[in-house]
């Protein structure tokens, strides 16, 4: 269970108007994740990639990469991140970064608190084009943090290139897989990401592939609390938060406010849409994100290891678009379980993700979700996503 008390408190989060009515999922990800390889120096306990120290021979090449950010930026797509493994174990990430920017694309980092990330690696990566960075903080003190990262000195090592991202003009996020372990200690974290000036606390919740093995994983139950907990504190925190791999995060949202509004689900969207509260249609795996491996595959997500294709021989747009895979995730009605039966099926959906690592079905049912429904009643519009400064991916 999360303590009671607010973390992070600070000025109420005004979230700034999207133009998020031109948003179609079904044409475009508003997100592309890359990893840019699986090289890693860290030996992290729930790595989704199961990272190794040195890089794969089959990495897509620079000219590779530079036409795939061509057509990502065709079709639609301009928020990129580029992840690993480790980033900074390609020499040349700073022309990966160049030329991302070049195509149009707006790139972000995600590296490792590693020795490779410096000072000026991070003015280097701002000069080729960089907007942001996520460092990953998974504990609120050296001791949870480290036997996460299986290295000694990574927290430090992260609060100080913290510290380094934000004097290099670079937007901070801070990204925090909650589990077993570390769950008591997260509103330390959010405290902590509050001080180093984070712009975004996103929240991850495990999915057991790679190396993290279900025991990581908290109950449902706990999964409910938390999300509780981060919509009392999205109304104070000084950061904006989103949940990645907890898409029913929209239905607790939505139940809370109708409660605290004295109105239904229903009015509550109604207001949204209307323009009373910020609108983004929900993300979910294969819906509004893709995720491309290093060695090309194009996959719903990191942590849905299923490929549609790859970018070496096809055209990105078509696998997102027309492919089966992709198609069917975008689907809700084709969910079963209680995925299937629930009136938020179409604006949640449950983790795909989690559905396939737990019953080897990516249209089952998400375990971590403690939402009973009713009945097999219509689904609630699928027209985006109410929420108080926070959002899923």
């Amino acid at each position: 269970m999360i303590p009671s008390g607010q973390a992070g408190a600070g000025r109420p989060f005004r979230p700034p108007s999207l133009p998020v009515r031109t948003l179609d999922y079904g044409r475009a990800p508003l997100l592309v994740i890359w990893e840019v390889t699986r090289a890693c120096d860290l030996a992290c306990v729930h790595c989704r990639a199961s990272a190794l120290p040195r890089r794969d021979p089959e990495e897509l090449t620079l000219a590779q990469a530079r036409g795939m950010f061509a057509a990502i930026r065709a079709m639609g797509t301009r928020l990129l991140v580029l992840t690993g493994g480790d980033p900074l174990k390609r020499p040349d990430l700073f022309e990966l970064i160049a030329s991302a920017r070049s195509a149009g694309l707006d790139p972000s980092l995600s590296p490792s608190a590693t020795p490779l990330l410096t000072g000026e690696a991070l003015r280097a990566g701002r000069a080729a084009g960089l907007s942001a960075v996520s460092l990953s903080l998974d504990g609120a003190g050296a001791l949870t943090h480290d036997a996460f990262r299986g290295v000694s000195g990574s927290f430090d090592r992260t609060l100080a290139m913290a510290g380094r991202v934000v004097e290099s003009g670079l937007d901070l996020r801070i990204n925090t897989t909650v589990t077993s372990r570390n769950l008591h200690e997260l509103p330390e974290v959010a405290r902590l990401a509050g001080h180093l000036r984070a712009r975004i606390w996103s929240v991850f919740f495990l999915v057991p592939t790679g190396r993290a093995g279900a025991a990581l994983q908290i109950g449902s139950g706990q999964c409910e609390s938390v999300l509780g907990w981060l919509y009392e504190l999205s109304s104070t925190a000084p950061f904006r938060i989103k949940t990645t791999e907890a898409p029913h995060y929209r239905r607790v949202v939505l139940e809370a406010m109708a409660a605290r509004q004295g109105v239904s689900v229903e009015t509550v969207l109604q207001n949204t849409r209307s323009g009373r509260g910020r609108f983004l249609p929900g993300m979910n795996d294969g819906r509004g994100i893709a995720f491309i491996s290093h060695r090309g595959e194009v996959y719903p997500s990191g942590f849905l290891p299923l490929s549609a294709g790859s970018v070496r021989d096809t055209d990105v747009s078509l696998l997102y678009r027309d492919s089966v895979l992709f198609r069917g995730l975008r689907e809700p009605d084709s969910l079963r379980g209680r995925c299937g039966r629930c009136r938020f099926r179409a604006i949640c959906g449950g983790s795909r993700a989690r559905a396939y690592a737990h019953g080897g079905d990516p249209l089952g049912e998400d375990h971590l979700c403690d939402y009973e429904p009713e009945s097999c009643g219509p689904a609630a519009p699928h027209h985006g996503e109410a929420h108080g400064g926070a959002r899923d991916e």
